[in-house]
């Protein structure tokens, strides 16, 4: 079974990172069950293996964290829900791409229980939401805005980082940065898009949306 722990107020980042790394070491040991951490961070910026020197626009607002989870920059902050994911691939399937679309429909599936429809773009990272109401990109194209960031690393077939949506954060945050190196979009949370959800609303509708996407542990 996984266990789901919830942390109130904010948790720092460095502290995080050492309780992703043990718990992560544990579970490849054999020694600790898969566990689901829902947290908020307080504001800072991460820097993950893809990371471009240039998009990090403002590298003094903020403490900046290099990890090595895959993608760029990202923000976390307070009215962001952070869900880091301590799962073992070597008992789901060790299949990198498929773990990805799974996490990506587990955002998709819990945006739905609020009657929201979330997309996979190609070339561009995370969960988008199509803004009709906006004008369209220089390019044409539909304008959207980024609701939820996805990015993990393995160690030993065990996940560790994982996925966040925003609930309430401060918007001009995103500011600092280009988030996950993609110009011409922006960014939305639940709230902003008019939806009045709680962060205890989101926790209730991930942990039910990841059992049915994700499953238990296959024994």
């Amino acid at each position: 079974m996984v266990e789901w722990k919830i942390t109130d107020g904010l948790t720092g980042y460095d502290a995080a990172l050492t309780f992703m790394e043990a718990r992560a070491e544990a579970i490849a040991r054999g020694e600790a069950e898969e566990c689901v951490w829902l947290l908020e961070h307080p504001p800072l910026y991460t820097a993950g293996t893809s990371a471009k020197r240039e998009d990090l626009r403002d590298p003094d607002r903020f403490p900046v964290y290099d990890t090595r989870r895959g993608g760029q920059y990202t923000y976390h902050g307070p009215g962001q829900r952070v869900a880091y994911v301590m799962l073992d691939l070597n008992r789901r399937g060790k299949d990198v791409r498929k773990f990805v679309h799974d996490l990506e429909s587990w955002v998709i599936a819990t945006l739905g229980t609020f009657n929201l429809k979330g997309h996979i773009r190609e070339g561009r990272v995370g969960v988008w939401i199509e803004r009709p109401d906006r004008p369209k990109t220089v390019s044409g194209a539909m304008a959207e805005d980024k609701i939820a960031a996805i990015g993990i690393r393995l160690r030993r077939w065990v996940s560790f980082h994982g996925i966040s949506i925003n609930v309430e954060p401060d918007l001009e945050h995103f500011d600092g940065i280009v988030p996950c190196g993609i110009t011409d979009y922006g960014v939305t949370s639940l709230v902003d898009l008019g939806l009045p959800v709680t962060m205890d609303d989101l926790d209730v509708a991930l942990r039910q949306c990841f059992e049915e996407v994700m499953g238990d542990t296959p024994t």
